[in-house]
């Protein structure tokens, strides 16, 4: 009967910690980090601010939790072929809301490890990708190519830019891939 009880409790308590990190994750993608507080979160996650911060530290650690995204797989081929990788990795930003990645984004320019992670994610990206680009600039390609699609999920998600925002991501795929083709051939 104690097992049956704790086995309940532990469920709960997983649950309520899920709870939290959504509703973090939505309230840090909706207003940053700066204007979001562990008061909100927990009102919105209808628990007591205490909980918050037993379960999670403080608003930094909690961060790093909410901006926590699924690995991906790493991108491997040629040029041709992760740049293929990165458009079908927007495509499905652009078809379900990244909302870990858009607490990041929407942190990014206050908030210093949000800036960090995506300057990491962007490096990291660009470390495997221009060493199969040709050229001397490379990494300078990778990085536009990487500006590019982060400004696009920006401007879906985050800014909402009316055409873009209702946009069929395989019509916004269509326009991007010779821009980004462009971009990872040799000239």
């Amino acid at each position: 009967m104690n097992s049956v009880n704790e086995t309940t409790r532990d469920r709960r308590r997983i649950e309520t910690q899920e709870r939290i990190l959504a509703e973090a994750r939505r309230l840090f993608a909706e207003a940053g980090y700066d204007r979001t507080t562990i008061r909100a979160i927990a009102a919105a996650a209808q628990v007591d601010p205490g909980l918050v911060m037993h379960y999670y530290g403080n608003k930094q650690q909690l961060f790093a939790r909410a901006a926590e995204t699924k690995s991906q797989a790493v991108l491997d081929g040629t040029a041709d072929e992760i740049a293929e990788q990165l458009l079908d990795r927007l495509r499905q930003s652009l078809i379900e809301e990244p909302v870990a990645s858009l607490a990041v984004l929407r942190s990014m320019l206050t908030h210093p490890d949000a800036a960090d992670e995506v300057r990491e994610n962007a490096q990291l990206r660009g470390s495997t990708f221009s060493k199969v680009i040709p050229g001397d600039d490379g990494e300078l390609r990778v990085d536009v190519v990487s500006a590019v699609l982060i400004g696009v999920v920006l401007g879906r998600h985050l800014l909402k830019l009316d055409h873009l925002a209702d946009a069929d991501p395989d019509k916004i795929i269509e326009l991007l891939r010779p821009a980004v083709e462009s971009l990872t051939r040799a000239e």
